[in-house]
């Protein structure tokens, strides 16, 4: 994959770099949000899960249709849907109940646990998005792969080692808020970069915005509480900056996923959840030991290290791997930038 021209090499550090900011600009967002929502989440202030993902995602909707009829030229990916409406209802509609159950259980599960404890449990979302990503025929198995999620798994758990106070109820909640979570974010993958939509970050979150909203409004009808106007009017200070926060997350996490596939997405946050263990450790005085120090110091060099690898599959990093684990040297081996997934194609036999 070499070029005649001289200047190739700059265009894959450019593309690290890009990568590697918007990594931080996520996980600074990221996990800014899941400390607002803890602060909100309490008895005395708001804790309606339900209603705050709904402003989230009402915020979204709009900011996003503000734009649109702003600046229509910012969504191609609007332009590139006219005509498969049911296509996009096809995706759309699962995303949404994916997104909005995610949202919502995440959110519940701030309520009987504390932070740290639900950042060791999304350790587990590496292997969980990587098996989906394989089994929808976005990823493709190799040695090398298997190595660098190892090395994830790995320094995630010298990270995440230590005393937690379990509850089984706030287990349950963020198991199924990481189950939801990656099967939207393999869903949005083929969305962004394929399924005959090839949607942008502006596009897929005004798409996606009202398919979650509408499952949402659902849930709070079925789960109303007359005491949510009352707070809504005392906390909506609080509120509307939360919701404002959601929206920037929201379009980071789309962009990550297109640029860094659904896989590199769960890689970044694992990143996010061992710096927001460090974070609780250092403001609210939690031990945090220098085992535990170097294990993030680990799983970071991982994620960069299949960033590097998603940018540059031919560098000689990527072949020497391979050929320390004894890979076979086909020269057409899949990468994350073969498309492994039937294109539509409306060519008639």
């Amino acid at each position: 994959m070499t070029n005649s021209s001289g200047s190739q090499q700059v265009v894959p550090a450019l593309d690290i770099i890009k990568r590697l900011s918007l990594c931080a600009a996520y996980i600074v967002v990221s996990a800014s949000l899941i400390r607002f929502n803890k602060y909100l989440m309490t008895k005395d202030r708001f804790p309606y899960s339900m209603f705050l993902t709904s402003c989230h995602m009402s915020m979204s909707f709009s900011l996003c249709l503000v734009l649109y009829l702003v600046k229509p030229g910012a969504f191609p990916g609007v332009v590139n849907c006219e005509g498969k409406r049911m296509l996009v209802l096809k995706w759309m509609a699962p995303i949404g109940v994916a997104f909005s159950v995610s949202l919502y259980t995440s959110n519940q599960a701030y309520m009987y646990c504390s932070v740290t404890f639900l950042q060791f449990m999304k350790e587990g979302n590496v292997i969980i998005a990587f098996l989906m990503s394989c089994a929808a025929g976005l990823q493709a198995m190799n040695r090398v792969r298997c190595a660098i999620i190892a090395w994830i798994i790995a320094g995630s758990a010298m990270a995440v080692s230590g005393e937690v106070n379990f509850v089984f109820v706030g287990f349950v909640y963020q198991l199924i808020s990481q189950l939801a979570e990656c099967s939207r974010a393999v869903m949005g993958e083929v969305v962004l970069s394929g399924g005959g939509l090839k949607l942008d970050p502006l596009s897929y979150t005004l798409f996606v915005a009202p398919a979650c909203l509408a499952v949402l409004v659902g849930g709070i009808i079925a789960t109303w509480d007359p005491a949510i106007p009352g707070a809504l009017a005392t906390w909506w200070p609080y509120v509307l900056p939360n919701a404002l926060l959601a929206f920037v997350l929201n379009m980071l996490v789309a962009t990550i996923i297109k640029e860094m596939s659904a896989v590199g997405f769960i890689l970044a946050g694992v990143c996010k959840d061992i710096a927001l263990v460090l974070f609780s450790a250092v403001v609210f005085a939690e031990v945090v030991t220098a085992h535990q120090c170097f294990g993030f110091m680990v799983a970071l060099g991982g994620v960069f290290f299949w960033s590097f690898l998603r940018a540059s599959p031919d560098s000689q990093a990527a072949m020497l791997a391979a050929r320390l684990l004894q890979m076979p040297p086909e020269s057409k081996m899949p990468n994350e930038n073969t498309v492994l997934l039937p294109q539509t194609s409306s060519t008639k036999v």
